[in-house]
């Protein structure tokens, strides 16, 4: 039996009833307080998007925002996030693909795709803690606003990993999209223009 299946024992009766917003829609999960995001999200709701890769928050395909932070859901009870609202990389289309699942696709920044989703979840999420100011373990200059640069997407992408080796184009493609992001290019920090060409 896997930690939060509840489905091998029909005598056990889930803990709690819980209400999830996964992509805009609201789910009321009855759930078993072990249960984690990403075994409610694929188990419970049918909600694929989000892979199980380690199951050990190392490989981050797990990655979803979880009120808008990027959150390995393999580690992260439901219980914990009732309420919350969950988006995958499915979510983040609306109407029309999300600049960075339309550059992924552009850049090839993918092969096998199992760790796509992951990657792009974590890809905005880590844009937006760029744009707020948010300094990275290779942050030069801890005084000013950082920049952007090749180094600094590889390390704030350091916790999703690509087995097919695509890191360059993933770089290249969040690379793209910032240059392109008014809070990134109009805001204190700034994307190295040099390495984008």
């Amino acid at each position: 039996m896997t930690t939060g299946d509840t489905r091998t024992d029909p005598g056990h009766r889930p803990d709690l009833d819980i209400v999830l917003h996964v992509d805009g829609v609201e789910h009321r999960v009855p759930i078993d307080v072990r249960t984690t995001v990403l075994d409610a999200l694929r188990d419970r709701l049918g909600i694929t998007s989000p892979k199980k890769g380690c199951d050990l928050g190392q490989c981050g395909a797990c990655t979803v925002l979880i009120d808008g932070r990027r959150t390995l859901s393999c580690l992260s009870l439901a219980v914990s996030h009732g309420g919350a609202e969950i988006v995958t990389a499915a979510g983040l289309a609306d109407g029309e693909l999300h600049p960075l699942q339309a550059r992924f696709i552009e850049d090839d920044a993918f092969q096998c795709g199992y760790c796509t989703p992951g990657q792009i979840c974590s890809a905005v999420g880590m844009l937006d803690e760029f744009a707020d100011g948010a300094p990275s373990h290779v942050t030069a200059d801890l005084e000013h606003a950082p920049e952007l640069d090749d180094d600094e997407i590889r390390e704030r992408m350091s916790g999703n990993l690509c087995r097919c080796a695509a890191y360059p184009n993933i770089v290249a493609a969040i690379r793209t999209v910032a240059s392109s992001d008014s809070r990134i290019v109009d805001g204190d920090s700034r994307v190295d223009t040099e390495e984008a060409r």
